[in-house]
C-alpha cells in the first residue's frame, strides 16, 4: 500500500471536525500526525455523543474517529509557559503546523505564523478558518452549518421553494470533511513547492470558501444570469426536456436515478431493458428534439414501468444498461454496496468501520488505524523529543502536559 507522505511530520493544534479531518487525510496518506489536545479537557469533539437520532455510548466514538484516525494524541496546556515551549519544541521537528485556532488565540498562545517560523523557518503553516484570512470578519469563528452550509449558499440552493426554513445538512461534519480534504490537498501542494524551491507556504482554507466551491457551477451561472439557482420541487422530474434524467420509484418504494444527458443515444437501449422495445420506434421519441417535446409522456411511461419491479430486480436488469444510472442509497445502505466494497472505500479502523479518504495511490486503499485515546501518546512523543523522565515528570507536575 502506497504512503506518499511517509516521513512527513504534522503537528496539529486544532479542535472539532474541520481541521482535524485534514490531519486524518494526511495520516491516511502516511504522515505522522501528532494531535495536540488540552491537557485536561481534550478536544471538545470527544464530548459529542448525540447527533440527531444517534447516541454513542462509550468508546470508540465515530464522531471522534472519523477525523482523528491514525494520529497520536499529546495533552498540552498552552496556558502554562512550559506547555507553550513544548509546542515550539515539537514544531522544530515538524514539516507542517496545522491549526484551527483564531487569530487572537494564536497570538495569545504564541503559535502564529511568525512564532512557529522563528523556530522552524521552512515549516508549512496551514490554517483552517470559518470565513477566510482577510476581511473585517476574518477573526470570527464558525462551524460548517454557519459558514459552509448557510453563508456559502448551499442551504438556500438545495431548499425547494415554499419550504419553511431550510434543508438541513445530510449529517454531521458534512462541510467540515469536504473543507478538510481541500486543506489536505493544499498542504500536499505546499510540500511539493517546498521540495522544489525550498520555500515554505502559508496555506489557508475556509469553510466559506469551500461551501462556495462546492456549488461553484451554480454560483457562476447565477452571477451570469443575475438570478439564483432554484431547487426543484420534491417529486418533480429532474429535467424538463429529458425523460432519461431524473428519479423513478420502484415497486419496493426505493428510487433509482437516470442521468443520460444524450437521451437519443440511450433511448432504444433503455426501451429494451424495460421490455418495451416498441417504444424505440415510437415517433414521439425518434430523436433528441422529439424526446424533448414529449418528455412528459416519456416520464409517465417510465414511471409506470419502473414502478412494476423492485430495485433489486432493476439492478439485475440494468447491469448491462449502457447509460449512467444509480440506486438511491442511504448512509446505511452504502455499506452493502458491492462496488464500494470492491474499491475499499469503507475500511476497518480498530473496532469501527470508517470511510477512507477518497484519494487512492497505486490502485490501493490507505491503511486506516484507530484514533488515539486522549493524551495516549504524551510520554512517547516527549521521549522522542529527547526529554528524560525527570523532565517529563516536572512537566506533569507543572500541569503543562497530561
Amino acid at each position: 500500500m502506497s504512503k506518499p507522505l511517509e516521513g512527513i511530520r504534522v503537528l496539529e493544534v486544532a479542535m472539532y471536525g474541520f481541521v482535524p479531518s485534514a490531519g486524518a487525510v494526511l495520516s491516511d496518506w502516511g504522515a505522522d500526525v501528532v494531535k495536540i489536545e488540552h491537557a485536561v479537557t481534550g478536544d471538545p469533539q470527544r464530548g459529542l455523543r448525540r447527533v440527531g437520532a444517534f447516541t454513542v455510548e462509550g468508546d470508540p466514538n465515530p464522531n471522534v474517529e472519523h477525523a482523528n484516525r491514525g494520529k497520536r494524541s499529546v495533552g498540552v496546556d498552552m496556558t502554562v509557559a512550559e506547555g507553550r515551549e513544548l509546542i515550539l519544541d515539537l514544531a522544530r521537528r515538524a514539516d507542517v503546523f496545522l491549526t484551527s485556532f483564531l487569530p487572537q488565540a494564536r497570538a495569545k498562545f504564541g503559535i502564529d505564523v511568525d512564532d512557529i517560523r522563528a523556530v522552524n523557518p521552512t515549516i508549512i503553516y496551514a490554517r483552517g478558518s470559518a470565513l477566510g484570512p482577510r476581511g473585517v470578519e476574518s477573526d470570527r469563528g464558525g462551524y460548517d452549518m454557519t459558514a459552509f452550509w448557510c453563508r456559502g449558499g448551499v442551504a438556500a440552493t438545495v431548499t425547494p421553494p415554499g419550504t419553511e426554513g431550510m434543508i438541513q445538512p445530510p449529517g454531521p461534519a458534512f462541510g467540515d470533511t469536504i473543507s478538510g480534504t481541500n486543506l489536505a490537498g493544499g498542504i500536499a501542494a505546499a510540500l511539493v513547492k517546498r521540495e522544489r524551491t525550498g520555500e515554505p507556504s502559508t496555506v489557508d482554507v475556509s469553510l466559506l470558501g469551500s461551501g462556495l466551491w462546492s456549488i461553484g457551477h451554480s454560483v457562476a451561472l447565477s452571477v451570469q444570469q443575475d438570478k439564483p439557482m432554484v431547487a426543484p420541487v420534491p417529486g418533480a422530474h429532474g429535467a424538463p426536456t429529458n425523460p432519461l434524467s431524473g428519479l423513478y420509484a420502484t415497486a419496493d418504494d426505493r428510487y433509482l436515478s437516470f442521468v443520460m444527458l444524450q437521451p437519443a443515444k440511450f433511448w432504444a437501449d433503455v426501451c429494451r431493458h424495460i421490455d418495451r422495445p416498441e417504444l424505440a420506434e415510437d415517433p414521439r421519441f425518434a430523436d433528441a428534439a422529439a424526446i424533448a417535446e414529449n418528455t412528459a409522456a416519456g416520464v409517465q411511461i417510465l414511471r409506470e414501468v419502473i414502478k412494476g419491479r423492485t430495485l433489486a430486480e432493476w439492478t439485475e436488469r440494468f447491469a448491462t444498461l449502457a447509460g449512467p444510472w444509480a440506486p438511491v442509497q442511504d448512509s446505511r445502505q452504502v455499506a452493502a454496496d458491492g462496488q464500494i466494497r470492491a474499491n475499499e472505500y469503507l475500511l476497518s479502523a480498530g473496532e469501527l468501520e470508517l470511510v477512507s479518504s477518497p484519494v487512492q495511490f497505486d490502485v490501493s486503499p490507505p491503511e486506516l488505524r484507530a484514533g488515539p485515546a486522549f493524551a495516549a501518546h504524551t510520554e512517547e512523543v516527549l521521549l522522542e523529543l529527547g526529554l528524560d523522565w525527570d523532565r517529563i515528570i516536572a512537566l506533569k507536575t507543572a500541569g503543562a502536559v497530561a
